[in-house]
C-alpha cells in the first residue's frame, strides 16, 4: 500500500466572513419535503461561493432586539453580540454572480425557525446571510470519490457531483423518507447513485447508510476519498469502515449537520474539534 504521505489529501480552506441583508426573491418546492428558496439583493455584490460543501448561516431576527444584534465585521470574521440572532447553518446550492442569486434548499419540518421563514415569508421579506467561513477543498487526483449522507446533505452532495470531472468514478448513497423525494442529479457516467428510503422511519432512527456502506468496496492504494454529512450520530460506525479500509487523514470528510433530539446549530465543541484536525492533518 502507498504510504499516506504520497496520497493526495481534502483541506479544510478558511475566506473573510462577511455578513449582508439580502431578501427573498421566490421560492419553489423541489420534492414535496425539500423547499428551495432563492435570495438576492443589492448585498449580493462581493458574495463568493467557493466550493459545494460550504455552508452559510441565516439570521432570522424577529424582534427589534434581535435587528439591534445582528453580527457586524471585525477584520475577517464577524463579531457576534449576545444573546446570539436564531440562525441556522445551510448549504449553497447554487449561485448565479451574474444573476446576483443564492439558492438554499431547506428539509422542511412542521415547526422550526428557517422551515417555518422559507415556508411563510411573504416576497421581499429580508433575511441576513453570513459567510460561508470554510469548506473541504478535494484534490483531483482522487479519482475514486464516494459521497454519503441524509436529505440534510443532498444539496452539498448534489452540487458536488455536478462539479466532478467526469473521468471520476464511485458512487453517491443518499437517505430519504420516501421515493417522492428523489432528485435528478447530474453526476460523471461512472458514478452511481443509490437511494435508500427509510420509508417512514424518523430520520436518524435507521442504519441505512452504515449498512450499506459495509458493501462498498473501497479501492486501496490511494486516490480514494470518502464524504458524509447527515446524523451525528451515523459518524462513529461510518469511520471504523473507512479505517479498515485504511483511509487515512484528508481521505475523509465525516461532518453531523444535526443530532437528533437536538435544536439550534450552534457551533460545538465537536465542529470546533473537527476543524482542528483539518489543519493539524490529524486522523479523525
Amino acid at each position: 500500500m502507498a504510504e499516506t504521505n504520497d496520497r493526495p489529501k481534502a483541506m479544510l480552506e478558511r475566506w473573510p466572513v462577511r455578513i449582508r441583508q439580502l431578501q427573498l426573491l421566490r421560492r419553489e418546492l423541489v420534492t414535496p419535503r425539500m423547499l428551495r428558496i432563492t435570495l438576492g439583493g443589492d448585498e449580493h455584490v462581493g458574495f463568493e461561493s467557493h466550493i459545494a460543501d460550504e455552508h452559510v448561516k441565516l439570521l432570522f431576527p424577529s424582534t427589534e432586539a434581535e435587528l439591534g444584534r445582528i453580527p457586524v465585521a471585525d477584520g475577517d470574521r464577524l463579531r457576534w453580540p449576545k444573546p446570539l440572532v436564531p440562525s441556522r447553518d445551510y448549504t449553497v446550492r447554487s449561485y448565479d454572480p451574474q444573476a446576483g442569486e443564492v439558492e438554499i434548499d431547506v428539509v422542511m419540518h412542521e415547526h422550526g425557525v428557517a422551515s417555518t421563514w422559507a415556508r411563510e415569508a411573504p416576497i421581499g421579506a429580508d433575511i441576513w446571510l453570513a459567510g460561508p467561513p470554510r469548506g473541504i477543498r478535494i484534490p483531483a487526483e482522487f479519482t475514486w470519490q464516494c459521497y454519503l449522507g441524509d436529505e440534510t446533505a443532498l444539496p452539498a452532495i448534489a452540487r458536488r457531483l455536478a462539479e466532478l470531472d467526469a473521468s471520476v468514478t464511485g458512487l453517491a448513497v443518499i437517505e430519504i423518507n420516501d421515493d417522492a423525494e428523489r432528485q435528478p442529479l447530474v453526476a460523471p457516467p461512472g458514478v452511481e447513485v443509490r437511494w435508500l428510503t427509510r420509508d417512514g422511519a424518523p430520520a436518524g432512527t435507521t442504519t441505512l447508510l452504515a449498512d450499506a456502506a459495509r458493501t462498498i468496496e473501497i479501492p486501496s492504494g490511494g486516490g480514494a476519498y470518502v464524504w458524509y454529512g447527515g446524523e451525528q450520530a451515523a459518524i462513529k460506525p461510518l469511520r471504523a469502515w473507512v479505517k479498515a479500509a485504511g483511509l487515512g487523514a484528508g481521505e475523509f470528510d465525516f461532518t453531523g449537520y444535526w443530532r437528533r433530539g437536538a435544536h439550534g446549530n450552534q457551533l460545538s465543541a465537536r465542529d470546533v474539534a473537527h476543524a482542528l484536525k483539518h489543519l493539524l492533518h490529524i486522523p479523525h
